[in-house]
Parts: C-alpha cells; sequence; structure tokens
C-alpha cells in the first residue's frame, strides 16, 4: 500500500472511530440474524454511511474456562495470537513483527482478548474490495493459525511475572484480590494469576486450550458496517474457514462450569497495608446476565451507587459526611453471578465509620427500595444517555455482540428505553430483595497502618 493510501485508509478509520451512527439514533435498528449452515450464528447491521466494517467474534473461551491452577490461561492464550501465525496452504509464517507490519501497512486493525466468559476477536477494516480482500486474509489466517511462539511466551511470561510482583504494591490491586477471592469462593470468576500458575502455563497448554473452545461452529459473529447480508455471511465464512469445519454435533459438549455459591455468611477481612488511602470493598455475588430482573437492577444499580455523584451512596457517605470524595456500586452480571460490589477510598482513621454508613445506606435500600422522585430522575438520566451507547459503530457492535452473546432478543435496542421506562419502585425494591442479603456480605478494609 503505497502512503496516500495508508493515510486515506488512517483518516476514514478515525472518522469511522468517532462519527455518529446517526440511523441508529433516529429510528430502529435491523439486526439480522441467521444461523451458518456449520452452526456459527451471524447478525448484522447495515451501516452503509461510511465505507468501513467492525466485526466481533466470540468463543466460549473466556477464564470461566481456566482450569484450576492454571489461572490466567484464557489471557495469555488471546495475547500470544498477536505474535505470529505459522505457515500453512503454501503461506509463509509471520512473525509478531511481520504482523504488525501487516496490519499496519492495511491501515486495518485487528485484535485479541479474553474476559470473564469469552474470548473475543476484533477486526475494524475499510471496505474497499482489496483492502477488505487482504484484510480478511489475514485475520482468518490469525484466527485459524496462530503459531504460538514459546521464545514469545517465555519473555512474555516474564513481563506477566514483574507485573504480578509490582501489583502487590498497589493497595487498589492487593484489595481486589482479595476481595474477588472472598466473594467468589473458589469458583473461576475468582481466579488470579499468580507467578506459580504462569509458570505452569507452557504453549502446549495454551493450543490444547485454543482448540477446545475456538471452533467455527459455535462462534457468534457480529458485523456493522457498509455490506450487504450477503456479503456478510462470506465474510463470516472466510474469517472462520481456517478453523477446523467439524460439526458440532461430532463435538463434546464443553464441561459445566458450576455457578457461583451463594454466600453463608458475613466476613471481615482487614489487610495491615502502608497507604494513605485505606481500601473499601463490600459484596457477595449478584446476579446472572440472563436474570429477568436485569433492568429493575440496573435502574436501581443507578439510584444506589452508579449515578456518580447523584447517587444515594455519593449523597449520604460523600456530600452528608464528607468521608470521602468518590464511592460506587456496581453489578457485573454475566454467564454466572457476578458480584455486587460497594467501593471507596478514605482516610484510615474515617473507615470504619465510611463502612458503618455505606452499610446502612444498602441495608435501607433494599428493605425499602427507592423514592418515586429517586426513581423518575434515574430513568430520566438512563433513557436521556440511551444515545450515546449506540452513537458509533465501534459502540452499536458493542452491543450487537451483547445481544449476540447473551442470546438477547433481536428488539432489545429498540424496546431499551421502554423497558427501563416501565420499571417500578416495587419492581426494584423487589428485585433487590431477592438478589441481595445484607447479612451476609464480605468486607476487605485495607490500609491505615501509617
Amino acid at each position: 500500500m503505497n502512503n496516500a493510501t495508508k493515510k486515506i485508509a488512517a483518516r476514514a478509520l478515525l472518522v469511522g472511530a468517532i462519527g455518529l451512527f446517526y440511523q441508529s439514533c433516529m429510528a430502529a435498528i435491523a439486526i439480522q440474524q441467521w444461523t451458518q449452515a456449520n452452526g456459527a450464528r451471524v447478525y448484522l447491521v447495515e451501516s452503509p454511511a461510511i465505507a468501513m466494517l467492525d466485526v466481533q467474534i466470540d468463543f466460549d473461551a473466556g477464564s470461566r474456562r481456566d482450569p484450576q491452577g492454571k489461572a490466567g490461561l484464557a489471557s495469555v492464550t488471546a495475547g500470544l495470537l498477536a505474535d505470529g501465525v505459522a505457515a500453512s496452504r503454501g503461506d509463509p509464517a509471520l512473525d509478531e513483527n511481520a504482523l504488525g507490519e501487516a496490519w499496519a501497512d492495511l491501515g486495518a486493525q485487528f485484535g485479541s482478548s479474553a474476559g470473564a466468559d469469552r474470548m473475543s476477536f476484533s477486526l475494524r477494516t475499510l471496505t474497499d474490495p482489496e483492502l477488505l480482500d487482504k484484510a480478511l486474509a489475514l485475520a482468518a489466517r490469525q484466527i485459524g493459525e496462530p503459531a504460538f511462539p514459546d521464545y514469545v511466551w517465555q519473555r512474555d511470561r516474564q513481563k506477566l511475572v514483574a507485573s504480578i510482583k509490582e501489583s502487590y504494591t498497589r493497595p487498589a490491586a492487593v484489595a481486589g484480590r482479595a476481595y474477588a477471592k472472598a466473594v467468589y469462593s473458589g469458583h473461576p470468576y475468582g481466579y488470579d494469576p499468580t507467578e506459580a500458575s504462569l509458570a505452569s502455563i507452557g504453549v502446549d497448554d495454551m493450543r490444547a486450550f485454543y482448540a477446545a473452545g475456538v471452533q467455527a461452529c459455535r462462534a457468534r459473529i457480529s458485523l456493522v458496517g457498509a455490506v450487504t447480508r450477503a456479503q456478510a455471511d462470506a465474510i463470516a465464512t472466510r474469517l472462520l474457514a481456517r478453523l477446523p469445519q467439524q460439526s458440532c454435533a461430532s463435538l463434546p459438549e464443553s464441561a459445566a462450569v458450576p455457578e457461583v455459591a451463594a454466600l453463608t455468611k458475613a466476613e471481615q477481612i482487614e489487610i495491615p497495608f502502608d497507604s494513605a488511602q485505606a481500601q473499601v470493598l463490600m459484596g457477595q455475588p449478584g446476579y446472572k446476565r440472563s436474570d429477568p430482573d436485569f433492568f429493575p437492577m440496573l435502574v436501581g444499580n443507578y439510584i444506589l451507587g452508579g449515578g456518580g455523584f447523584v447517587s444515594r451512596l455519593s449523597k449520604e457517605v460523600r456530600e452528608k459526611r464528607g468521608l470521602t470524595y468518590s464511592v460506587y456500586s456496581n453489578f457485573s452480571p454475566g454467564r454466572h453471578a457476578g458480584a455486587f460490589t460497594v467501593g471507596l477510598q478514605t482516610r484510615p482513621d474515617q473507615a470504619g465509620q465510611a463502612l458503618e454508613v455505606a452499610r446502612k445506606v444498602v441495608r435501607d435500600f433494599v428493605a425499602d427500595g427507592p423514592t418515586e422522585a429517586e426513581l423518575s430522575a434515574a430513568k430520566d438520566n438512563l433513557i436521556g444517555g440511551f444515545a450515546l451507547l449506540i452513537d458509533s459503530n465501534r459502540k452499536l457492535l458493542g452491543n450487537i455482540a451483547n445481544i449476540a452473546w447473551n442470546d438477547l432478543p433481536l428488539d432489545y435496542l429498540d424496546s431499551w428505553t421502554a423497558q427501563v421506562a416501565k420499571v417500578s419502585v416495587r419492581d426494584v425494591k423487589n428485585a433487590f430483595a431477592q438478589k441481595l442479603q445484607t447479612e451476609k456480605m464480605v468486607t476487605i478494609i485495607l490500609g491505615g497502618t501509617r
């Protein structure tokens, strides 16, 4: 690609990154969905305004699949995908430098990552036929023929171990690690990479993990861009073409991951740490993304602690008493019950008082629910901010991938504001009362030895 073409590509990608997806804000979002012959599920939103394409491919190969004793396997496997592809079908091997140069020459972007539930691949490219053809070919190689070079893993493992050791000096990281271990009580959601777990991982482990989890027939493929359905189907087929093409019916079922166990009692863990601020975390397992009370919990948490300075926790802990600059609550629902968390930082001598105020706010909210005024303000803010969730192709893609991964209805985005609007005080009160047991929460208090 010549320099002029590279500049055009880079400029177009920048426009796509910040450009508004006007049609989605003005009209219903038309999501097309179909299942390919191999079982892969494809979701498409046609966005012809900009000549570019965003793709996300998800597989059930997140860290919840990490074997015990090998915490971090999913993450490092995804990370090593950028470090080389194997020689195959007449194509030469590419190392990490050659891969980086190839993507730069195309003016395209490709990435891979692993979260708690899924391993994801992302592609952003122009739809110019020549550029698109080359980008799809390179992405298909990276997905289907990763090299997993051992010399790179040996180098990167040392960097990761150094990063883990450095994290032991950061109070927020230490508190978060202790909190996850206590809340998830042995569930993979609470696994945390250690020097020992990384030392136990080799490239053969990565290859086996990848082969088991990244299978064409189990892909969820989301596309947003200037392509038709026929083009999208061909693109999806091509991106998966270098993976094994066996039918899912011939594959063993993925092993079931146990659910997160409910806490049986309250626990308070105090961790001495030489820090100017105490770190306080409190919570318990919350709910799964498939829970029918998702919208009452969303609206309720905005009122409780997710709405920033307008939340009840912020008003009681920060504004009225000046015990902290910032206090929040959130839920992290996934395939399993993600944590409900209240977090704050404060002066060590105020940690006990701040914690008691936060506990009372949560107890009162679970017992009584929100006021009508709080509910109305929260719904107005959430509905008013909805357009910002889908104002670019990349944001819209994230929402489409969320629909695909969680088996949400295709009209989910069209009905989102209506779902928020119909939430009542009773809905919120009942949902929180069912999900949270305030007498059985874990509390971490770290810091305060200065």
